[in-house]
């Protein structure tokens, strides 16, 4: 039963303006929080390289806090946000569509829990990758 409906493009919208709307409040609020995504969903720019991304989770956690805070911003259908990855803080640019969050916590506490971002249709959907792959052209811009 609860596959029929999380499959559904009307509730994935759903969830994803709550997402949209709880993270413009915890950015209002100016405090730290993470966010687990489901890694098919995130795009980098540039890319992780592979040695650091092999530590990745399939979900993996983001803690926003200080610059990597500061540089969240919202758009219509994703996020973006600035971060340091691995040992010598490889810089990317963060871009996650809203269903792909997984989750949103607060010291180590849940506040949100979205079940879109284990559909995997919503993964392996052609006219998604196609929207992934020219949102990761236009950020290398």
């Amino acid at each position: 039963m609860i596959h029929s409906i999380i499959n559904k493009k009307e509730y994935r919208d759903i969830t994803s303006k709550q997402v949209k709307e709880l993270l413009d409040f915890l950015k209002r609020e100016e405090k730290d929080f993470s966010i687990t995504a489901n890694l098919s969903g995130v795009v980098f720019s540039p890319e992780i390289p592979s040695t650091i991304k092999k530590y990745f989770t399939p979900y993996t956690l983001f803690s926003l806090a200080n610059y990597t805070l500061q540089s969240l911003e919202l758009y219509e259908n994703h996020i973006t946000f600035e971060a340091g990855f691995g040992e010598e803080s490889f810089g990317s640019l963060c871009k996650i569509p809203y269903y792909a969050i997984f989750q949103l916590s607060i010291d180590n506490s849940i506040l949100y829990v979205n079940p879109t971002a284990t559909v995997e249709k919503y993964f392996t959907d052609e006219e998604e990758q196609l929207e992934r792959s020219r949102s990761s052209f236009k950020l290398n811009r």
